[in-house]
């Protein structure tokens, strides 16, 4: 076939032995046992036979196109998934163009995207919210107005030398309207909007929380002015250097990205970024500072004003009977913030419905308040244990009769004896001062006589039951007038004999120890100690006599609230007060003025020379 130029190419393996030859066909013939002829090679030469010879086989190659063999298909399975999840995230990010901002890309995405930011861009925000729908926090609210006029009018602050604020960081309790106030400044603003959370920065890979916080301000720079809103920044923003972990700690790379970003070498100009946090305690001083955050804008807790305005939001759409009135649901809600109070609408309207009302009643917001504040009415009430039904009952009415006859205190709001599924059997509620409330400021007479208060259950199962049939009921007060009788020495310098000093931490410790491990320890030698174990134990004895000496003269009047709870099992604050207003002259109200056992005796025995509960009852 040489000879007839039928062969174009000859390839001998490298012994010698075997060849394979392609001829003019493109056919290959194999011979595996050639004749011992010197001459082939000449007459291939001769032909113009392409002739090439196999290399000698090497071990270590034969291994690596072992291992290279063996790793080829798990390397095809991941370019494979690679190429899948790429287009997967091409094409549901391709169609969430109209997606809310801070909302996630859809899909996993491209996972070598994970460096980049994930939150959306909303070049015209609608958030659905405006100024006008939040109400409560008119100051805040006023503050962001400001910013957004701002941004919507800058040439009347520019002409006056004065900048747009770079950042502002709403702090405040939770549900107040932080992130609310943020969705109403995107919808008023009219400027590209960003909305992110804290934790998204935070990964296990190194790098990728700065990594994602310069993607973060690099599209907000391409599209200024722009707002960044971060919620709950206390996630990536907390203090650095505590000294626990040690080593590199990701989240303060991250935080530093921050800084650098906010305030840096090269600046951001016309990027506003508003946070929010509940925990502001615990950020750094560097994110703080102006120059970053140049307002710190606290969205406290509404008083009653903003709350009747937010029980006005929250009541549109909803129908209320003539009986409704939404400023003595804001006076029996001190303390509530608007979440709260959204929540305790939406309540009455379902306590509405289950009982199938076309309009909601004072009664449905009564019950839902209750729910909300100490659960649900326990199934089946008290059943046949009618002994212990009695025995709350007059629990009760010492907690309501002591508070009620004690100068300068909470007014009582509600008697109920009503069981509650998380196991309380009764409560007296109160309803706190506005004042006291907003100022957190309560003298030393308004404690002491919440020592007396505290103590009025176990005092009138004294009375009623004598010293050895007192039940466990009063725990959780005796748990109150420990705690309010020790800081009242140790932290508030409320004893003449121990002193303006402070003795057993003033709650300012290590906020990633928890505040408690992280306080110093006391300076102070074993005689103050021991005179501060004394001035507890004094304060806590006047409040027993000063409880026991109410109730002692009011008898008569427990017993009568005690016999109305067994009947109903709720009065109100207007029954209790005709109940007191019918005792005339036999009532006994406790003097004003602070109370002293030693110092202002006023008559009261020590309570182990107490009349006896059946010589107080034969009086009455």
């Amino acid at each position: 076939m040489v000879e007839k130029d039928n062969i174009e190419k000859v390839t001998f393996s490298a012994d010698g032995q075997r060849l394979v030859a392609v001829d003019t066909d493109g056919s290959r013939l194999r011979l595996d046992a050639l004749p011992n002829d010197p001459e082939l090679l000449t007459i291939l030469t001769k032909h113009k036979v392409d002739v090439t010879v196999m290399p000698a086989a090497d071990k270590t190659q034969g291994m690596m196109s072992g291992v290279v063999s063996s790793l080829a298909f798990p390397l095809i399975l991941f370019l494979g998934l690679l190429f899948l999840t790429r287009r997967s995230g091409d094409e549901e990010g391709g169609g969430g163009g109209g997606d809310m901002g801070g909302g996630m890309g859809g899909g996993m995405g491209n996972p070598m995207d994970f460096g980049k930011s994930q939150s959306k861009i909303q070049m015209q925000p609608d958030t659905g919210t405006k100024f006008t729908d939040v109400a409560g926090c008119d100051q805040a609210k006023l503050e962001l107005e400001e910013v957004v006029d701002f941004l919507k009018n800058p040439t009347k602050y520019t002409e006056l030398g004065a900048t747009i604020p770079r950042g502002v960081i709403l702090e405040g309790p939770p549900g107040t309207g932080k992130t609310l106030l943020a969705r109403a400044v995107a919808g008023e603003a009219g400027v590209p909007f960003i909305a992110i959370s804290g934790s998204e920065f935070v990964e296990m890979f190194v790098g990728v929380g700065a990594s994602r916080v310069r993607d973060l301000f690099g599209q907000a720079k391409k599209n200024a002015p722009c707002i960044i809103f971060i919620d709950e920044i206390d996630a990536v923003g907390r203090q650095r250097g505590a000294g626990i972990a040690g080593g590199n700690d990701e989240r303060e790379q991250t935080l530093n990205q921050i800084l650098t970003e906010m305030d840096g070498f090269e600046g951001n100009n016309g990027i506003i970024v508003i946070a929010a946090t509940n925990r502001a305690d615990i950020l750094d001083n560097a994110l703080l500072r102006p120059g970053r955050f140049d307002r710190r804008v606290n969205v406290d807790l509404p008083n009653f004003t903003g709350r009747i305005a937010i029980l006005k939001v929250h009541a549109r759409g909803k129908p209320l009977s003539s009986d409704v009135d939404l400023e003595s649901i804001a006076r029996r809600t001190p303390g509530y913030s608007g979440a709260q109070l959204q929540n305790l609408m939406n309540e009455a309207a379902i306590f509405a419905a289950r009982k199938d009302k076309t309009i909601i009643e004072w009664e449905d917001i009564d019950s839902a308040l209750d729910r909300l504040m100490v659960g649900l009415e326990k199934k089946g009430g008290w059943g046949e244990a009618k002994r212990m039904k009695e025995i709350v009952a007059y629990h009760e009415s010492g907690h309501a009769i002591a508070g009620a006859l004690m100068p300068d205190y909470d007014m009582v709001q509600k008697v109920t004896i009503i069981p509650r599924s998380n196991g309380a059997g009764g409560l007296t509620f109160f309803a706190p001062s506005e004042s006291r409330l907003e100022s957190g400021l309560y003298s030393r007479q308004y404690l002491e006589a919440q020592l007396a208060v505290a103590l009025g259950g176990r005092v009138a199962e004294e009375l009623i039951y004598g010293e050895n049939g007192v039940t466990t009921g009063a725990s959780n007060d005796l748990q109150q007038v420990a705690s309010i009788a020790r800081r009242m020495v140790g932290q508030w310098g409320m004893s003449d004999k121990v002193g303006q000093i402070v003795v057993g931490g003033g709650g300012g410790g290590n906020p990633f120890m928890g505040r408690q491990m992280g306080e110093a320890q006391d300076t102070w030698g074993p005689k103050v100690t021991e005179q501060v174990d004394q001035e507890v134990e004094r304060i806590v004895n006047n409040a027993y006599v000063r409880c026991k000496e109410i109730l002692s003269h009011n008898v008569d009047l427990l017993e009568k609230l005690a016999a109305r709870l067994l009947e109903v099992e709720s009065v109100t604050a207007e029954e209790l007060g005709i109940m007191i207003m019918e005792q005339g002259d036999k009532l006994w109200m406790a003097p004003y003025g602070m109370y002293d056992l030693e110092e202002n005796h006023r008559d009261a025995l020590p309570f182990k020379e107490q009349p006896t509960p059946a010589a107080l009852l034969g009086q009455a």
